[in-house]
């Protein structure tokens, strides 16, 4: 049986005090947000809010309260590609506030951290002028970070696949990302990606596959990451040429 649903009001009062998510962070940072514009949706405004921002390569800052434990969430996100370059949980609705202003005044992911811990950068960085070849290392630097921060019973595996493909110059020139844990290429950058080349899995058993769809070993199965990645350059069609700019799709 599911478990019922808490009472926004009894897990966040101070948010039900104030009448919003938005309104609570205002009184908690005590003026400290007075300039910020922040808003809370009509639907459920005790756990949602936005908070917008100065530079116009970011995208307003999102908080959000879980619905089952009093804590909450932020997401930083850079406003092309919608991918963050901070988040963070934490039951410190003070150290909420500090992010927004942070993240609203463009401060950097680091300095951000450094006023409130829990706001962890991701590992990749800002790219205000949407330089195809920054963004592109920006998100092998996200990748690698997100590998080495991995818990999971596979991490290891899938960490070594990250590692030997971002130290592989004809992979490294691509654009990274990653569908159901299997890494991919592309040679544009987000919003809309082109594909290319294979996918490049970790089984977590003690191999490592190359395939053209991300549930197949079709094109080889290994026991080391970097006989993978030799094995996948292979299946990079030549002539590809430097990373543009992905376009919305239409």
């Amino acid at each position: 049986m599911t478990e019922p649903r808490p009472d926004p009001a009894a897990l966040y009062p101070e948010a039900a005090a104030h009448g919003s998510l938005a309104a609570a962070l205002r009184a908690v940072a005590a003026g400290g947000l007075d300039e910020v514009p922040l808003t809370s949706p009509d639907a459920e405004p005790l756990l949602q809010a936005g908070a917008a921002t100065t530079p116009a390569h970011r995208a307003p800052l999102r908080i959000s309260a879980y619905a089952y434990e009093r804590r909450w969430r932020i997401r930083g996100e850079d406003s092309f590609q919608s991918l963050a370059v901070l988040e963070g949980e934490t039951d410190d609705l003070a150290q909420v506030a500090r992010a927004v202003r942070g993240w609203h005044d463009g401060e950097s992911p680091e300095d951000i951290h450094r006023a409130a811990p829990f706001a962890r950068p991701t590992g990749r960085f800002e790219v205000p002028d949407l330089e195809p070849g920054r963004l592109t290392e920006s998100e092998w630097q996200g990748k690698l970070q997100e590998a080495a921060g991995l818990e999971y019973p596979w991490a290891s595996a899938y960490r070594s696949l990250i590692e030997a493909a971002a130290a592989e110059p004809a992979l490294r020139a691509l654009y990274p990302f990653t569908s159901h844990w299997a890494l991919r290429f592309s040679t544009t950058t987000r919003p809309h990606l082109i594909v290319v080349g294979p996918c490049l899995v970790a089984t977590g058993k003690g191999a490592f596959g190359v395939g053209r769809g991300i549930v197949t070993m079709d094109l080889g199965e290994f026991t080391t990451a970097g006989e993978a990645v030799a094995a996948a350059v292979t299946h990079i069609p030549p002539g590809v040429g430097p990373v543009a700019l992905g376009t919305p799709p239409r």
